[in-house]
């Protein structure tokens, strides 16, 4: 059977085990400029020398109106780059991989005096502003956009990418009907998604593996099915999507009732029917259950979000759970 501490190999990057920090904002750019600070540092680095094998940072936004808030990270220029790579060599000096997640807020953002965009002029909520709706010739510069953010992140030192396609930001919006009622080409739903993953995909080395965060469902009654989203796997995939990170919702303030493992079957639906790497995400801190998901072979990945923020070093814990023994750096091992 296959070990929650087992590494991974996805394209030619090694993970040395199954656990992903989840991207999670952290609201702590200090310069209104998007660039990491000392908060990012302790907080990315902390959970590398607690034994999390890819360390993913939150969404990092291609553009200034692309962030929820003024103090939400940014690549979209060369001095951001010098910040991303102090905090990556630190990361991989203690055993880890980095990751980054890619993106734009899109209708999400809530940046006061910031042109707030998106596929259709359909507000988020009803306490939300109403987007601009962009222009075909806006679309195709924004493909561009991600690519740029990309090979500054090839830059930085960055060992893996995920796209962040899911929880109502911008590449989720135009994959859903629920807002994108354009009528110009990129009103069919893959489109910009599409092109986006083939300009980051040509922006990365051969090696590097380009992760998609995707919500496999909505909620609401207005919200898509799985199917919706089966059916434009295969082009993702063909795209260049080397894995999928499987999570749901996030397009309306409609939530579910959540419990543990709640999204696993989305992860491991995916796995199977295609054939690719998943991760799978949501409430899976309980180190039993978290093996149970890799055992299985429900998923080739888990991430954890919530429970690295009060376990730092919850991949210790789990593996003294579960009777593994995994070192830590420095003189850690002897807390334990």
């Amino acid at each position: 059977m296959t070990h929650l501490f087992e590494p991974i190999e996805l394209k030619g990057v090694t993970i040395p085990n199954r656990i992903m920090l989840s991207p999670m904002c952290q609201y702590q750019v200090q310069t209104n400029d998007g660039t990491p600070a000392e908060w990012h540092y302790i907080h990315l680095v902390s959970r590398a020398i607690g034994g999390v094998g890819l360390v993913c940072y939150e969404m990092t936004n291609i553009e200034s109106n692309g962030r929820i808030s003024e103090n939400c990270l940014g690549l979209w220029n060369a001095q951001h780059v010098e910040a991303y790579k102090h905090i990556n060599q630190s990361i991989q000096t203690y055993g880890a991989k980095a990751g980054i997640q890619i993106a734009h807020a899109g209708r999400k953002s809530k940046i006061e005096d910031e042109d707030i965009v998106g596929p259709s002029p359909i507000p988020f909520s009803p306490e939300s502003p109403v987007p601009r709706e962009l222009s075909t010739d806006e679309v195709k510069s924004l493909v561009k956009q991600f690519g740029q953010s990309t090979q500054l992140a090839v830059e930085a030192g960055f060992d893996v990418i995920e796209l962040h396609g899911a929880h109502g930001y911008l590449l989720h919006q135009f994959l859903s009907p629920r807002s994108n009622q354009r009528h110009d080409e990129y009103g069919e739903y893959d489109r910009f998604p599409l092109e986006v993953i083939r300009e980051v995909k040509a922006n990365m080395p051969e090696s590097m593996p380009l992760v998609f965060r995707l919500s496999a469902v909505e909620y609401g009654e207005d919200g898509y099915d799985f199917g919706h989203i089966k059916q434009m796997i295969p082009q993702f995939i063909e795209a260049g999507v080397d894995a999928f990170d499987v999570s749901t919702g996030g397009n309306s303030p409609n939530r579910p009732e959540t419990s543990p493992g709640f999204q696993v079957p989305y992860a491991e639906t995916i796995r199977h029917e295609f054939d690719i790497p998943v991760i799978s995400v949501g409430e899976l801190d309980d180190a039993q259950l978290a093996a149970k998901v890799i055992q299985e072979h429900q998923a080739d990945m888990i991430a954890i979000g919530r429970g690295l923020l009060r376990h730092p070093y919850w991949p210790k814990e789990a593996a003294t759970k579960l009777g593994f023994n995994l070192d830590l750096p420095g003189v850690y091992n002897l807390g334990y």
